[in-house]
């Protein structure tokens, strides 16, 4: 199991645009579309990943939460299937159905959008504010597949809910640390 850390795109840092399918309801979605009018968050995520596996449960709980409250969310997957099948669109779409996922979960085929955000690991988690600024990118949480610390979301819940507030988010920011994103060999 592979520990990548997150790269750490700079803060203010506008949203790339991008236009996905989504392998739940196979329709194509741009980012116009999934923002939210007091946030979005982009979660860069895959199937097969054990520290996504390990926090899937609270991803669900934040879509649950954080839609109502005004964010969108999306689940992105850029992982090169013909190396990494488990991670392809059909049992992407599988994994959202069996994981409970409000938000739409899209498929990065030619990885382009995980290039645009500069995207590393699964999961990395990237929160926008009301004008796709870059307000806070990194963990969920200090839980590791291993480490015995609960799956909480305290620090990405804390910078949802600073925007919530219209406070600014802590510039105090750990990077996420999971698999490396599956590249397609040139």
């Amino acid at each position: 199991m592979s520990r990548t850390p997150s790269n750490m795109l700079e803060l203010g840092t506008k949203a790339p645009a991008f236009e996905l399918p989504d392998t739940v309801t196979d329709k194509t979605f741009d980012l116009e579309a999934l923002k939210g009018p007091k946030g979005t968050l982009i979660m860069f995520i895959c199937n097969h990943c054990p520290f996504v596996k390990h926090v899937n449960e609270e991803i669900t709980k934040l879509g649950e939460e954080y839609q109502g409250k005004g964010f969108g969310i999306v689940a992105i997957s850029s992982n090169d299937v013909e190396n990494y099948p488990q991670d392809g669109p059909e049992l992407m779409k599988q994994n959202a159905k069996d994981e409970g996922y409000t938000f739409p979960y899209l498929y990065d085929e030619d990885q382009s959008v995980a290039k645009a955000y500069d995207a590393a690991c699964t999961p990395d988690f990237f929160l926008f504010d009301e004008n796709l600024e870059l307000a806070y990118r990194g963990q969920l949480d200090d839980s590791r597949p291993g480490n015995e610390k609960p799956v909480t979301g305290k620090d990405l819940r804390d910078a949802m809910d600073a925007i919530l507030a219209g406070n600014k988010v802590s510039e105090d920011q750990k990077p996420s640390i999971g698999c490396n994103i599956k590249w397609k060999q040139a």
